[in-house]
C-alpha cells in the first residue's frame, strides 16, 4: 500500500497571512455610524429652526448605540488571542496619539479666542477685561477644589498603571474605581458651579468663551470617566495583562490630556485677569 506524501499547493500557501496586521471582518458599523450622523445633522437643523426635536433625539440614540456596538466588537477583538499583535497595538497607540493631538488644536482655538479678546479689549467690553458687567468666579472656591480633584485623579490613574505593570490586578481595579469616582465628583461640582454662576451664556464674549471652553472640557471629563469605567470593569474580569493593555493605556493618555487642559483653563480663564 502506497502512502501519499502531503504537499502544500501554492493556493494553500497563499492563504497564510503574509503580515502581522489584523484585517477585520466585514462590519455594518461604518455604514450605521454614517447614517446616524446624517440623521443627527438633519435633526440638529430642524431643532435649531424649532420644527422638530424627535429626529435629533433619534439620531443621537442611534449614534450612541453605534458607539456601544462598535467598541464592543473592538474589545472582543482585543480579547482574542493573536489578533491585536504588537504591530496592531502600536498602530492603536499612534492613532490615539494623533486623536489627542487633534484635541489639542480643538482647545487651542478656545484659548486663542480668549486671549485675543483679553489682550485687545474693545468698546464692547468697556476696554477692560473681564468686561465691566461681568463678575468672574472666585478661582479659589469650587474651581480650586475641582483642580485638586483632577490632579488627584491623575495620580490614581498612574497608580493603576504601575500596579497593572506589576500584575497587581486587584490594586489596579481599586485605583481605577477611585479615579472614576473622582471624575464623577468633578462633573457634579462643575454642574453646581454652573448653577451658581453670576452670568449666563448670552451675557457677552467672556461668558460665551467661559462656558464653551469649560463646558467642552466637562464633556471630555464625562467621556474619559466612561472610558475609565469600562477599563475598571475589564480589569475586574482579568482582561488586562502587564504586556497587553493598550485600551487602558489609551484611557490613561486621554485622562492625562484632560488634566493638562484643565490646568491651562484654571490658570488662564479662572486666575488670569
Amino acid at each position: 500500500m502506497k502512502h501519499s506524501i502531503p504537499t502544500i499547493s501554492p493556493e494553500t500557501d497563499s492563504l497564510k497571512p503574509q503580515h502581522p496586521f489584523h484585517l477585520i471582518d466585514p462590519s455594518p458599523w461604518p455604514f450605521v455610524a454614517s447614517l446616524s450622523v446624517l440623521i443627527l445633522a438633519i435633526g440638529g437643523v430642524l431643532a435649531m429652526h424649532k420644527i422638530d426635536m424627535w429626529i435629533l433625539r433619534v439620531g443621537l440614540i442611534l449614534l450612541v448605540l453605534t458607539f456601544i456596538g462598535w467598541w464592543r466588537d473592538v474589545l472582543r477583538e482585543g480579547d482574542t488571542v493573536n489578533v491585536h499583535t504588537h504591530e496592531v497595538r502600536n498602530g492603536l497607540r499612534i492613532g490615539m496619539g494623533l486623536f489627542i493631538a487633534s484635541e489639542v488644536m480643538f482647545f487651542a482655538a478656545f484659548f486663542g479666542g480668549y486671549f485675543y479678546a483679553a489682550l485687545m479689549p474693545t468698546e464692547f467690553t468697556g476696554h477692560v477685561w473681564p468686561p465691566k458687567n461681568i463678575t468672574p468666579l472666585d478661582p479659589f472656591e469650587l474651581p480650586y477644589f475641582n483642580t485638586l480633584l483632577l490632579l488627584l485623579s491623575g495620580t490614581t490613574v498612574t497608580w493603576a498603571h504601575h500596579a497593572l505593570l506589576e500584575n497587581k490586578l486587584k490594586e489596579t481595579a481599586k485605583a481605577l474605581a477611585l479615579t472614576v469616582f473622582l471624575g464623577i465628583t468633578f462633573t457634579i461640582v462643575q454642574a453646581i458651579e454652573y448653577m451658581h454662576a453670576p452670568f449666563a451664556f448670552k451675557d457677552g464674549i467672556y461668558p460665551s468663551i467661559f462656558f464653551m471652553a469649560t463646558g467642552f472640557h466637562g464633556f471630555h471629563v464625562i467621556v474619559g470617566t466612561i472610558f475609565l469605567a469600562v477599563c475598571w470593569q475589564r480589569s475586574r474580569h482579568g482582561k488586562f495583562t502587564p504586556n497587553h493593555h493598550v485600551g487602558f493605556e489609551a484611557a490613561a493618555w486621554y485622562w492625562h490630556f484632560v488634566d493638562v487642559v484643565w490646568l491651562f483653563l484654571f490658570i488662564s480663564i479662572y486666575c488670569w485677569r
